[in-house]
């Protein structure tokens, strides 16, 4: 598939969630057996570990169609960043989903401050310049939104195998924003 039709594909997914018409294909025991031969995920997806959030059912996708990364904050750390470039350089995937969502608690903890651990600081510490871009007055849901932008670009300074995909193989890199309430994905 070509990157926009990855992209049409992923589009069309979620409109079928949020009509409430998963088509539920590719989910069973034949799917099964047919990727234990290898996988070829057609998407990656960098988002949320929030519960809330579960992107396979986002966009309406089965078995072995993305290749999911889930961290509080959909950070670009080196952990994340170097299973995306796995999926970039083994399995040729040529589209990268950074998905935010609505009311991110990472987020929330993030602009809250205070002590929350030195794991969860460290974590929330990729946060920050999120907050800074955004401004004093910005609420919570514009700097999910530029955490998205910032981490999809950060990909590109934090890899050099997933900066030479962008620009010698056509890997797109798309920040997105899910919305809770409807179910809604805005790629931004």
């Amino acid at each position: 598939m070509t990157q926009q039709e990855v992209l049409e594909r992923l589009k069309d997914g979620n409109q079928r969630f949020v009509a409430d018409k998963l088509d539920g294909k590719l989910q069973n025991s034949s799917r099964r057996e047919h990727l234990i031969s290898g996988q070829s995920p057609y998407a990656i997806i960098l988002s949320c570990a929030d519960s809330r959030v579960v992107p396979e059912l986002t966009f309406d996708t089965g078995l072995g169609e993305l290749f999911v990364i889930r961290i509080a904050g959909n950070v670009a750390n080196q952990s994340t960043v170097a299973s995306i470039e796995y999926a970039v350089a083994h399995l040729g995937t040529k589209v990268i989903v950074v998905l935010g969502h609505e009311s991110c608690g990472a987020v929330t903890a993030a602009m809250d401050g205070g002590d929350n651990g030195t794991n969860l600081n460290h974590l929330l510490s990729h946060i920050s310049q999120a907050i800074n871009d955004s401004g004093s007055n910005a609420d919570v849901q514009s700097v999910v939104k530029k955490n998205a932008k910032i981490n999809a670009h950060d990909l590109v300074k934090k890899s050099v195998i997933i900066a030479e995909a962008v620009q010698n193989n056509g890997l797109q890199i798309m920040p997105a924003y899910y919305s809770l309430d409807s179910g809604k994905v805005d790629f931004l």
